[in-house]
């Protein structure tokens, strides 16, 4: 069974000790500017906090993504930058939820 979306929240700032809110678990992640309300990019992740905390670049964030421009625009957009997930039951479900994303309106791709 597949979660709902979460309510948007602001994108944290490690170095200001703020924490990530995001499933250990399958599910996906939506990000966009809470000053535009432009959609940055999206993903999935059988692990959605690990694989969103790869989307700033290190020492900030984890290793596992090779798309600086996505981790550079992430970091330098920070104050506006907000997020939402979707807690899922299989990798497969968060596959499904992805496909129904408007790509066309993102800045990113996956």
């Amino acid at each position: 069974m597949m979660g709902s979306w979460t309510d948007w929240h602001p994108f944290p700032d490690p170095r200001c000790g703020e924490l990530l809110m995001a499933p250990f678990g399958p599910g996906v992640y939506d990000l966009r500017r809470r000053d535009t309300l432009q959609p940055v990019l999206f993903g999935i992740g059988s692990n959605v906090c690990a694989r969103m905390a790869s989307l700033l670049p290190e020492p900030l964030g984890c290793k596992g993504r090779n798309n600086s421009s996505k981790r550079t625009f992430v970091l330098e957009h920070l104050n506006v930058i907000e997020y939402r997930t979707m807690a899922c039951e299989t990798k497969a479900q968060a596959s499904e939820v992805e496909r129904a994303l408007p790509r066309q309106a993102y800045l990113f791709g996956t």
